[in-house]
């Protein structure tokens, strides 16, 4: 087994790999969570949209909750609830609000709160 000298150049150059790393890490996290954020948003648009076109109560939103988790058995997010969270959600804020703003950075969790 060959031993690597570790000296400074070495020390300097794995806090650097660890610093892009981790920097990496981050933007991707913010990148899904955009992408998440406007998701939602269009969910919501979409239920505020038909909405107004047909008449239907909460099992319509049951029924939309049910079908979405059968085809995304892997995917969290689809609860009834959340359904109404994405709806008022839409219906506060503009596409341009949340895609222009850091409030397509916040976890949905925090919109949440804030709705």
């Amino acid at each position: 087994m060959l031993g690597i000298i570790v000296d400074n150049e070495y020390v300097d150059l794995i806090n650097q790999l660890k610093t892009r790393i981790k920097t990496a890490q981050l933007k991707a996290h913010r990148a899904v969570n955009t992408e998440l954020i406007t998701l939602y948003w269009t969910i919501g648009k979409e239920l505020l949209a038909r909405q107004k076109v047909e008449s239907w109560g909460s099992k319509y939103l049951e029924q939309v909750s049910r079908d979405l988790k059968t085809e995304f058995p892997g995917m969290k997010g689809f609860s009834r609830r959340n359904l109404e969270y994405m709806r008022k959600f839409a219906q506060l804020y503009s596409v341009d609000s949340i895609a222009q703003q850091p409030a397509a950075q916040l976890p949905w969790t925090s919109i949440i709160i804030l709705i």
